[in-house]
């Protein structure tokens, strides 16, 4: 049989943190190819983006250690799984998914760590 392990993340660096509005959050994960989820959890409503992989990132990544490079967020505080964006640019509604990511360890320690340590 397989033996499988499990090595979750041990620490997470965040190299920017940006509180932002709802609309602009929302505008932010429209792109040509298509309109990318956001995340929620414990009442904050959020996007990350992660370092590209580099020599340096995946040996951080194997040791348990990952890297955002930025975080956008803002308060919601009941979790919707989709958020209309009214946008006169693109004359429609578009409609963004939220990934309620309340179950992911990472995401409540850091949801935790964000409440204490940033302020609007």
């Amino acid at each position: 049989m397989v033996r499988i392990s499990y090595s979750p993340t041990e620490e997470l660096v965040v190299h920017e943190i940006l509180h932002v509005q709802m609309d602009d959050l929302l505008r932010e994960r429209v792109t040509p190819a298509a309109v990318m989820p956001l995340y929620w959890c414990q009442g904050i409503l959020f996007s990350f983006n992660s370092l590209p992989l580099s020599d340096e990132v995946t040996k951080d990544y194997l040791k348990g250690k990952i890297h955002w490079l930025e975080v956008h967020y803002t308060s919601l505080p009941e979790y919707t799984p989709i958020l209309p964006l009214h946008d006169d640019e693109y004359k429609s509604t578009l409609n963004v998914r939220v990934i309620d990511t309340s179950f992911s360890a990472l995401h409540q320690d850091f949801i935790k760590w964000l409440k204490v340590n940033t302020k609007k």
